[in-house]
């Protein structure tokens, strides 16, 4: 079975989360590890993502990570097409690198 670049979406994880303190430097890795527990892999530093077979899937992954947000700080979610995402440009210095492969594997939940 095919997934659609339409129907199939990245939620992207954007945060920005305090360190000053010993409790938030465990809630910070916290929902770090939550993320990751959850099947998200960092993009960038504070950048997370998790591929989604389709947005209906994508709401299931937005509703655990309210369940595990920190109290403090900023959390933004953002999902985009795999249409979208494969049209995404990275860059190292001013070399340009290809866009990461889409996940081989289907999930089945």
């Amino acid at each position: 079975m095919i997934i659609s670049g339409y129907r199939a979406v990245w939620i992207f994880a954007m945060f920005d989360l305090p360190t000053d303190t010993k409790k938030a430097r465990k809630d910070y890795t916290y929902f770090r590890k939550n993320l990751l527990k959850d099947g998200f892999t960092m993009l960038q530093y504070s950048v997370y993502i998790r591929h989604c077979a389709s947005e209906e899937n994508a709401d299931v992954h937005y509703k655990r990570i309210t369940d595990f947000l920190p109290p403090d700080g900023e959390v933004r979610l953002l999902t985009i097409t795999d249409k979208q995402f494969g049209r995404m440009r990275t860059f190292w210095g001013k070399m340009r690198k290809p866009t990461p492969p889409q996940p081989k594997q289907l999930e089945l939940f």
